[in-house]
C-alpha cells in the first residue's frame, strides 16, 4: 500500500470520505444513533467542530475544524470507526470477526473560503447525487437542514436533480 503523506495542520479544516468495507451496505444509516454515539463519543474525547456532514448508508463525507493546538484528525477519524464497529458488534449486528470499515480513508485539506464552499455544496448535494432522494431537504441524515435554518441554504437549494446533470462543485 502507498505511504501517502497527509496535511496535519493544527486547527486545520479538513474534507473526509470514509466508506464501508462492503459498498452494498446500508450500516450507516440503519445503525444512525450508534454512528451518532461514536461521533459524541469522539468529541467528548477529542474535540472538533462539526461543519459539515452527510451520512449515506455506504459512506460518509464530512468537514472538521480542529482545535487551534491538534492536528491529529486521523486519532479521531480511527476512535469513531472503531467505537462505531464495536457497538455494532455489541448489539450482535454483525459477525464479531467482520470488516465493517473499508482500510482508509479520503482526506483534503481546506485552503480557503471558495475551497470550504464548494466542499460543503459537495457534501449536501451527494444524496442526490447517489439517487437517494430527488431533493436535499428530503434526505435526513445531513447538516444540510442546520444550513437551511441558519439561512445559508434556501429548502430548495439545487432544485431537482436529474441522472446527468452536472453539479457546480464536481467530484
Amino acid at each position: 500500500m502507498p505511504n501517502y503523506r497527509r496535511s496535519r495542520l493544527a486547527g486545520g479544516t479538513y474534507f473526509f470520505t470514509v466508506t464501508l468495507k462492503d459498498r452494498s451496505s446500508r450500516l450507516l444509516t440503519e445503525n444512525i444513533e450508534s454512528l451518532r454515539s461514536a461521533i459524541k463519543q469522539t468529541r467528548e474525547k477529542y474535540p472538533f467542530k462539526i461543519d459539515s456532514w452527510v451520512v449515506l448508508p455506504e459512506h460518509m463525507h464530512c468537514i472538521w475544524t480542529l482545535p487551534k493546538n491538534d492536528g491529529d484528525y486521523d486519532l479521531r477519524l480511527r476512535r469513531l470507526k472503531t467505537l462505531f464497529t464495536y457497538q455494532l458488534k455489541l448489539s450482535a449486528t454483525i459477525h464479531p470477526k467482520q470488516k465493517v470499515w473499508q482500510r482508509g480513508y479520503w482526506e483534503h485539506t481546506i485552503r480557503d473560503d471558495e475551497d470550504f464552499k464548494a466542499h460543503v455544496d459537495y457534501v449536501h448535494i451527494n444524496p442526490v447525487k447517489h439517487g437517494w432522494v430527488n431533493r436535499i431537504i428530503e434526505w435526513p441524515y445531513s447538516t444540510f437542514h442546520r444550513y437551511v435554518q441558519s439561512g445559508v441554504y434556501a429548502p430548495d437549494w439545487a432544485g431537482g436533480y436529474e441522472i446527468g446533470l452536472s453539479i457546480p462543485v464536481g467530484e
